[in-house]
């Protein structure tokens, strides 16, 4: 019998090697072990996208192969879902990420996305190009604790103002942390436009979320 050590690695693994098909295996062994799944989620699925995670930030990989890891943690993730008690998916931090208004690059925002989702962040993705009231309704929505928006291009860092503007307007600012990313952004832009923070990548970014909580 495999025992509880060998499933989890054996999660980490397959995501880590973008093995789709042997994660969905490995998980319904977990269920059927009895391994609770948020231990195969945290020390299994989140320990193996945080490897690819690094070797992306080190260039060893690329992005083909973070979007194989991601399926395959997502494949998963499907599995274990709905194994995990209500009680301990209450616990679970509801977060809106997007692309802002004006711009449609959106492979960081995936990643990023990823990222949370491996962390154990519920996380609504609302897409790229998108107008500051859609932040706002799907904050309000899903009673998100995090907003975080991301930008390529510095002609739309405007519209990244414009929505942590509109979250102010409606009252929502004290309730949300907000996060912001993407090449032409920083910290210094976060602190002009009332943002919480800035972050240079995905691991960043969970992890000064993760200390803002």
């Amino acid at each position: 019998m495999v025992n509880k050590e060998q499933l989890l690695s054996g999660l980490e693994q397959a995501v880590v090697n973008g093995k789709k098909a042997e994660a969905a295996r490995i998980a319904n062994e977990v269920i059927s072990s009895g391994v609770k799944p948020m231990e195969a989620i945290d020390a299994g699925l989140i320990k193996g996208m945080m490897v690819v995670g690094e070797k992306y930030a080190a260039h060893t990989i690329f992005l083909p192969q973070v979007l194989l890891a991601a399926d395959s943690m997502y494949g998963a993730l499907d599995i274990l879902l709905p194994h995990i008690p209500k009680e301990a998916a209450a616990k679970r931090v509801d977060m809106v990420i997007g692309v802002v208004e004006g711009d449609v690059h959106d492979i960081g925002k995936n990643i990023v996305k990823t990222m949370f989702t491996a962390a154990g962040f519920n996380v609504h993705d609302v897409g790229r190009d998108v107008p500051a009231e859609k932040f706002v309704a799907d904050s309000k929505a899903n009673n998100a604790q995090v907003v975080a928006m991301s930008t390529l291009m510095t002609p739309t860092m405007d519209s990244m103002k414009a929505s942590v503007d509109a979250l102010v307007e409606e009252g929502l600012r004290a309730k949300v942390k907000i996060i912001i990313g993407g090449a032409p952004t920083s910290q210094e832009f976060a602190d002009e436009i009332g943002a919480d923070m800035h972050a240079v990548n995905a691991q960043d970014a969970v992890a000064k979320v993760k200390a803002a909580l």
